[in-house]
């Protein structure tokens, strides 16, 4: 069954992928249209959500912010696709390394590096580091999908520029592996994800609301002393994205406990006050602001 509706999609898919950009962006309107005015996906916990991080905003303008979002979010999700049969130099021009020196410095550091991200802009296309001379074999973070079909393609989708995916769970012990035998990367980490029961370890504000935080990116960089920068992308217009990569720490074991997190979180939540339009608020990152904070746990 699994099979059988994967390909079912996939040539639609593949269609799509290879739509002029004009026609493409003009079928994502028309996905808007569907996705927002006639299913509504999540609009209850996109509206909730916004209401949370900006209660300042009235609902007129909160209205507007959210209009834009999903525009934004079908673009982004299209875009994935679009990847499926993207060049290298359309890749290069949509996707903007401002300072393409910066990875040259990556490729000097003689070490495996940890790149923190959110859900923020395209972080889809960062795998086109690969196009800008990235010698540190690429890696991204990912969950594995139930539908063994489309976690094959979507694996094949950012694996295209010589990315390599893996597993979350098999983070460390990859990491482990490369580090033994002299094998530097460079780690794409999608840090803003909600952590599970287990790891309520770190709780702080997030656009002025306690939550508990992910620092399993701190942990690793301190296991193995590699150094965290941050990918910054902003949205220029439609289909066109600039990035930087902002130094955190090049000695992560010198670093105080959580500082990491915390100035991970702070350039995050700076770019979502400047365009909250650009950040995926489908998902239920506040859903544990009201939960019980263990007594165990660190507060900052």
């Amino acid at each position: 069954m699994q099979g059988f509706v994967f390909w079912l999609v996939y040539p639609l898919l593949w269609l799509i992928s290879i739509l002029p950009f004009r026609l493409f962006y003009l079928f994502s309107d028309l996905v808007y249209i569907l996705v927002y005015h006639i299913v509504g996906y999540r609009k209850k916990t996109v509206e909730n959500n916004l209401k949370l991080a900006f209660p300042e905003k009235s609902e007129t303008e909160l209205k507007i912010i959210k209009k834009k979002f999903y525009h934004h979010m079908c673009d982004m999700f299209l875009e994935m696709i679009k990847t499926l049969t993207i060049s290298e130099a359309e890749l290069k021009k949509r996707f903007v390394f401002t300072q393409p020196e910066d990875i040259e410095t990556l490729n000097n550091l003689g070490k495996g590096v940890l790149v923190m991200c959110g859900h923020y802009a395209s972080y889809e296309w960062m795998i086109s580091m690969e196009v800008y001379g990235l010698k540190l074999k690429g890696h991204g973070i990912y969950k594995r999908i139930r539908n063994k079909y489309f976690d094959k393609l979507v694996k094949d989708i950012r694996g295209k520029f010589n990315t390599e995916m893996i597993e979350s769970h098999r983070v460390v012990s990859t990491v482990a592996r490369h580090q033994k035998n002299n094998l530097n990367g460079i780690y794409g980490m999608i840090a803003d994800q909600t952590p599970k029961r287990a790891n309520y370890k770190f709780w702080t504000d997030f656009m002025g609301i306690k939550v508990p935080f992910f620092t399993g990116t701190e942990k690793l960089s301190k296991d193995f002393d590699m150094p965290v920068y941050y990918l910054e992308v902003e949205k220029v217009k439609r289909g066109f994205y600039e990035a930087r990569l902002k130094k955190i720490t090049n000695n992560p074991q010198s670093e105080p406990d959580f500082s990491i997190t915390t100035s991970f979180r702070d350039r995050l939540e700076a770019q979502i006050k400047a365009h909250p339009e650009y950040y995926l608020w489908t998902h239920k990152r506040f859903k544990h602001r009201n939960a019980p904070i263990p007594e165990n746990a660190v507060v900052k």
